[in-house]
């Protein structure tokens, strides 16, 4: 596993290089095709995924056959945290554009990563939360930009 893809990763903001080495341990790595799916909406949900290589788009089922993209994430983005959260069925599908290499945290092993050191996950949950609540921000304004602009041109 290449540690600077991790140094660079807003989830591992304010880690010491100890605790990074501590995550490590449980940080495995997958390559995936493109054209392949990392998950499907509907899915369990059971880990995190850092982007080491590649393009990942993430896209919600609007109606049968009909997928409607949300983003494109690429190199230090992130997916898939609500896995580690809540462990509930996955709420979108990600799918490979670009051969992609991933680094995944399963939610199993970052729960026992916690057992043995609350300080260090709780750490990574403030950091999940920092970038989390940016997301629902961003998606609030983009609404709010929406709205204004069916207020205006739909009468």
């Amino acid at each position: 596993m290449d540690t600077s893809v991790v140094l660079r990763n807003p989830l591992f903001s304010g880690f010491t290089p100890e605790e990074i080495q501590g995550f490590s341990s449980i940080i495995t790595d997958k390559n995936i095709a493109a054209g392949m799916a990392v998950f499907i909406e509907g899915m369990p949900g059971e880990s995190l995924y850092l982007i080491e290589k590649g393009t990942i788009r993430i896209s919600k089922m609007l109606a049968e056959g009909e997928e409607k993209t949300l983003v494109v994430l690429g190199v230090d983005d992130f997916f898939g945290e609500m896995a580690i959260l809540d462990g509930a069925p996955r709420s979108a599908t990600a799918r490979v554009i670009e051969d992609a290499k991933l680094l995944l945290i399963r939610k199993n092993d970052f729960e026992s990563l916690c057992d043995g050191d609350p300080k260090i996950g709780l750490k990574f949950l403030r950091n999940i939360i920092k970038v989390f609540t940016g997301r629902v921000r961003d998606s609030n304004d983009a609404l709010r930009d929406i709205l204004l602009w069916t207020e205006k041109n739909v009468k």
